[in-house]
């Protein structure tokens, strides 16, 4: 999808591309910080700035890629200022009003054991989480996430692969 400024129904493109990408861009901000009311504020921001973007005359050819590199800003630049860096379980989450549900999410309960998964997750460091979040949970391909941080896809595929076998080593075994 792309955005035009100069196109008449410059409001109507970026309302259906929030129609779009909103729940994705909130799931993965929320995925990437563990805080549910964060990840939205940090979506709304992301919607925001490519707004504010369009508004000062420029294109946009991708806005999936464009929302999803923002989003990711955004939240590197929040860990950055808080230094973020805590383990937050399944339980805490949950409590605090977070949901996984959702397509993606319904699909991972259904091929693994997302409770685990999820309490590991919490744990990897960056750039691991960013990239298994990105791949599996937003369901980016290696060339988008290429395009999002930069790199090849077959760099990106690589990183993914280990990033992975990091999982699965801190997975608690039964």
């Amino acid at each position: 999808m792309k955005i035009r400024s100069s196109s008449e129904s410059i409001e109507e493109d970026f309302a259906q591309a929030y129609e779009e990408y909103a729940d994705a861009i909130f799931r993965h901000c929320a995925f990437r910080v563990f805080d549910r009311d964060l990840g939205k504020e940090l979506m709304q921001d992301a919607f925001m700035k490519t707004w504010e973007y369009i508004a000062k005359g420029n294109d946009i050819d991708n806005v999936r890629a464009f929302l999803y590199k923002t989003a990711n800003n955004l939240v590197i630049n929040y860990i950055r200022r808080k230094n973020l860096r805590k383990v937050v379980s399944l339980e805490d989450m949950q409590e605090s009003g977070f949901d996984i549900e959702g397509a993606s999410g319904k699909e991972i309960k259904e091929s693994i054991d997302a409770k685990a998964v999820l309490s590991v997750l919490g744990t990897i460091k960056e750039p691991h989480r960013s990239l298994l979040v990105m791949r599996y949970i937003d369901e980016l391909k290696p060339v988008e996430i290429a395009s999002l941080i930069g790199g090849t896809a077959n760099a990106i595929s690589v990183k993914l692969n280990r990033a992975v076998k990091y999982l699965r080593s801190s997975m608690p075994h039964e």
